[in-house]
């Protein structure tokens, strides 16, 4: 079945406006390929660093009407597997019930989420009609891949090693509803944390799945409306969900729309719940407004509770611009700082602080030490462009309140970049860092290495791919251990 081409997919159907996150490093790629051949190396792969890299992200397959939203695109896998100081490259769509029905019409069914939804054919169980399209995040529990969507839907299983979709993950019949974009897996336990919502009653319920690969725990949360939580924080005994003041636009609402809205007038709100606790054991507290994409890592310190998070302060920019276009791109810009919350158990006090200036997000940690204390966090550096751009890597060291940097140099950008342990490995800086980098320049791509106790010192490693991977969302580390103990 023939693809739309990426010429055809560099302008926007609603006006003639020119999306920059349909060309260029976004532009979407249509091939599917898997490498025999062992790829080529500036540096080394150290031999120490065995497992598979995994990156989710948009990758439009055919032009549907109206605006494009980078979230917009169908979800597209790109791995890169280690092994003993070689690699090899793969990437394959998610096979979503949207792209198997897409691909049976041979064109667009569903409309972005920044148009009217009335006629797409289905959304997700809470009542969000767009296309869930599992773009987003990838996360290893249970031996699987799942590839989520941010505005909560089904999580799609994948096989590690070929990418080859399984199906919608339903915890052997157990998944009754969605799942949101960032859940939780702590490795001490084997349990997998989640959330879901909509805009009916109730607006969230939070849930366990436990090591037995079964939900084993589901309860209702009350909120006072609908909202567009992202994600969500664990500790050793605790859950920590979230409540913050932008939410969905009831007069839109009625009227068939999705438009959300800043109130600034409302704190935000974090409800701290026992891992298996029922509706009456969760304790909220309350901070200045603001959104949070993304949860560096969570932990608990005596009676308090720390938590880290890239901060954003005005979610709903204020803009001169006037296009629809120009204010759909205004708001996907990320603007976020590191900032710690403490919420003290006993005397229900929140206090919080910013931890640095810089525009960094899509935090990482050692995944080992999901919900207990992390000394170092991983972030992509954001450039000051018109789109969402990682132009660099920084180490952050809750010791020593020291910092890291590395740059990728001009017009080289890169992905998330998760913590990879080296064999044998003994801490949170004892290991690598990988992420893809792309050249804007010449359109190559390839995965870089990094030392992360010396992310300054520059790749020990590049990895040059034989296609160009398009600029996307989330990635995980899965190790060779895990692959082997499936």
């Amino acid at each position: 079945m023939a693809m739309t081409t990426t010429s055809e997919l560099e302008w926007d159907t609603h006006g003639g406006e020119e999306n920059p996150y349909l060309r260029g490093i976004y532009a979407p790629v249509e091939d599917e390929i898997q490498t025999g051949a062992l790829l080529d190396v500036i540096g080394e792969v150290p031999r120490d660093l065995n497992g598979i890299y995994f990156r989710n992200g948009p990758n439009r397959r055919y032009a549907a009407q109206g605006r494009y939203h980078w979230f917009d695109g169908d979800g597209m896998v790109h791995a890169v597997e280690f092994v003993n100081g070689s690699a090899r490259y793969r990437n394959r769509f998610v096979r979503t019930e949207a792209y198997g029905l897409e691909a049976s019409a041979g064109g667009p069914l569903w409309t972005g989420v920044m148009e009217d939804p009335a006629h797409n054919p289905q959304g997700n169980r809470r009542g969000l009609h767009f296309k869930d399209s599992a773009n987003t995040d990838i996360i290893f529990h249970n031996g699987k891949l799942l590839a989520t969507w941010y505005l909560c839907g089904a999580p799609y299983a994948l096989e590690p090693t070929s990418l080859d979709t399984l199906g919608a993950e339903d915890f052997a019949g157990t998944l009754d509803g969605d799942m949101m974009a960032h859940p939780k897996v702590d490795e001490r336990t084997g349990e997998l944390f989640w959330f879901d919502y909509g805009p009916s009653s109730p607006y969230m319920r939070y849930g366990v799945v436990g090591a037995s690969g079964r939900v084993e725990h589901v309860v209702p949360i009350e909120l006072a409306g609908p909202r567009l939580p992202h994600d969500m924080a664990i500790t050793e005994h605790y859950a920590i969900l979230m409540d913050l003041p932008l939410i969905q636009n009831e007069e839109a609402r009625r009227a068939g729309r999705y438009k959300l809205t800043f109130d600034s007038s409302l704190p935000s709100r974090f409800g701290v719940i026992p891992r298996r606790g029922a509706p009456g054991d969760i304790r909220w507290f309350e901070a200045k407004p603001c959104y949070i994409y993304h949860v560096v890592n969570a932990w608990e310190e005596g009676d308090e509770i720390v938590l880290d998070v890239c901060r954003v302060s005005r979610p709903a920019p204020v803009t001169g611009e006037q296009t629809r276009l120009a204010k759909l791109l205004a708001y996907l810009k990320l603007d976020a700082r590191m900032h710690r919350y403490r919420f003290d158990l006993v005397s229900g006090r929140t206090s919080e602080s910013r931890v640095d200036d810089d525009n960094t997000e899509f935090p990482s940690v050692d995944v080992r030490q999901m919900g207990y204390p992390t000394r170092y966090a991983y972030n992509v550096h954001i450039a000051d462009a018109e789109t969402n751009l990682f132009d660099g890597l920084v180490r952050y060291d809750n010791l020593t309140d020291e910092r890291q940097s590395y740059f990728f140099g001009p017009g080289r950008y890169g992905s998330e970049s998760p913590f990879a342990p080296r064999d044998g490995s003994m801490g949170e800086d004892d290991g690598y860092l990988v992420t893809f980098v792309t050249d804007e320049a010449t359109g190559r791509s390839e995965v870089d290495i990094f030392d992360a106790a010396s992310i300054g010192s520059g790749p020990v490693g590049r990895v040059l791919l034989p296609q160009r991977v398009p600029l996307g969302f989330h990635a995980c580390w899965v190790r060779a251990d895990q692959l082997a103990g499936r």
